[in-house]
């Protein structure tokens, strides 16, 4: 008689269930697994060896054979030592199979304890999907799981307990954790938008971006308040919704990141300029996520921009344009999602001090071109906005007045939010920035004075037909910020103002 208990396999951020067959039979003493296991894998035989022996049984001197379905798909990672151990008891006969369908995962260590796994909420995704009677699982992962609707959840400190369990010795009561406990700890940030004195034009901007969804590329001498504006951007950002906090909880718990928690709170990402491309956009022979992924739902902050491998620069091209990145490999090709808002900083030229009124600008015509082409056009074009910051005037930091703090700035956002979610309410997006092409000229409806308008400007500052809609999304989010139903020609004007100073230096 052959053993079946079910477990999964990740692929990507998705878990596909596996069927974990173990049989036992007489002949040499042999401990073989098959079903295209990697090496984590294959040392679960010693792992599972142990395990049982410290949990007080007897491991069989047999011929063991377990294996992993469907074969063809490689099997990664340690979540299969729990089932193993639990199917090598069964066809010992020193535990009845289970009487129920669960979907069994977990890691065990040589005492018999159970150790957190990657990718605990796909597994309760699966749960849900195969509709399976609960989900057997370490404690550390229970708080993560639960969270998902119309799962059951046990979690288990060991090996013994979950045989107990089985042998219906001991009762265990279902994981219950709503989202609203994780809600409670939010916006308790400890940088406010109140400390930032003067930039008004920039944090008008920074506004604009979060309200629609744009990408900002701030340009401007060291010490101008790049880098404090936007580590503040996170604390205006609205609530994410639970849809959105499981779709990002999903990416950071593969990546094992997640600390037996859903991730409640919008991600803010801010990778050194040293960063790999396969570290930014995610890949590796069996591709994991990149900091673009893990940036989902919330703010990638790339500083010193012009720094960054222009390799992995250029390949911000698709994410910036789809919100995903599909990742190719001879074995498999993975897509992952990556919605997010890009904030990028740089200096305006090697020395930093271009168009400074303060300091002299050391670097000749030629070294700033050079430095300006490590961002190519095409990138440039796919961020809305370009904001110039300029040094704060002494008078502006020495005022005693702290400026609007960042509950106010969010208010409004939230505001602007609900109006493009009641917009877009029919539609497969929800902000202003990720309208789509075949969309734009009937959400982005605009005079015959203001056409004329942006075409002048189109033909002046020889814009491309990209940043011409990009130019028009901007536009509906301030005529939203104004509680406008059509897009006026100052809302044109100072959208056109975001979108020109690329050109100008």
């Amino acid at each position: 008689m052959v053993t079946k208990l079910f477990s999964s396999s990740i692929e990507g951020l998705d878990s596909r269930g596996v069927e974990v067959e173990v049989d036992l039979s007489n002949g040499l003493t042999a401990f073989n697994l098959v079903g295209l296991p990697d090496s984590a894998v294959k040392e679960s035989k010693e792992r599972v060896r142990t395990a049982i022996q410290s949990s007080g049984f007897i491991f069989p001197l047999r011929r063991i054979t377990v294996n992993l379905a469907p074969a063809d798909i490689r099997k990664e990672g340690s979540s299969y030592d729990l089932p193993i151990a639990l199917g090598i008891l069964i066809e010992n006969g020193m535990l009845e199979p289970p009487r129920k369908k669960y979907l069994i995962a977990g890691e065990l260590s040589l005492n018999g304890e159970l150790r957190k796994l990657s990718g605990g909420i796909s597994l309760a995704l699966l749960a849900r999907e195969m509709k399976a009677d609960g989900i057997i699982i370490p404690e550390k992962n229970a708080n993560e799981c639960a969270v998902i609707d119309g799962v059951t959840v046990y979690s288990f400190e060991s090996l013994f307990e979950v045989i107990q369990f089985l042998k219906g010795d001991i009762e265990k009561s279902e994981v219950k954790v709503s989202y609203e406990k994780y809600l409670e700890k939010l916006n308790k940030y400890t940088t406010d938008f109140s400390d930032v004195k003067g930039q008004y034009l920039v944090k008008r901007a920074i506004e604009i971006a979060i309200s629609g969804g744009h990408n900002v590329l701030m340009i401007g001498p060291p010490g101008a308040g790049k880098s404090m504006l936007a580590k503040r951007i996170l604390t205006i950002m609205p609530d994410m919704t639970l849809d959105e906090a499981i779709k990002v909880t999903r990416i950071h718990s593969v990546s094992g990141l997640v600390n037996n928690e859903i991730v409640s709170e919008r991600p803010f990402r801010n990778p050194h300029s040293s960063i790999s491309k396969i570290g930014l956009l995610g890949g590796g022979t069996y591709p994991r996520p990149g900091e673009i992924s893990l940036a989902h739902r919330g703010v990638l902050f790339l500083d010193e921009f012009p720094g960054f491998n222009k390799d992995a620069i250029e390949g911000l091209r698709e994410p910036l344009e789809n919100g995903a990145i599909t990742i190719s490999r001879s074995k498999q090709s993975i897509t992952f999602p990556a919605n997010f808002i890009l904030v990028a900083a740089m200096n305006p030229c090697p020395c930093g001090y271009y168009n400074d009124p303060t300091h002299e600008c050391r670097c000749s015509i030629s070294e700033i071109q050079r430095y300006r082409k490590k961002i190519s056009g095409p990138i440039m074009d796919r961020i809305d906005i370009h904001i110039d910051v300029q040094p704060v005037p002494v008078e502006d930091l020495q005022k005693k007045k702290a400026g609007e703090n960042s509950k106010e700035i969010k208010e409004r956002i939230e505001n602007v939010r609900k109006i493009q979610r009641l917009r877009y309410k029919e539609e497969q997006f929800s902000e202003n920035g990720d309208i789509a092409d075949r969309e734009l000229e009937r959400y982005c409806k605009v005079s015959v004075q203001s056409e004329q308008l942006l075409a002048d400007a189109m033909r002046l500052y020889k814009l491309s037909a990209r940043s011409y809609k990009k130019i028009l999304k901007i536009a509906r989010t301030i005529a939203d910020m104004d509680s406008s139903e059509n897009i006026k020609e100052n809302h044109l004007s100072e959208a056109l103002n975001y979108r020109i100073l690329d050109r100008e230096i």
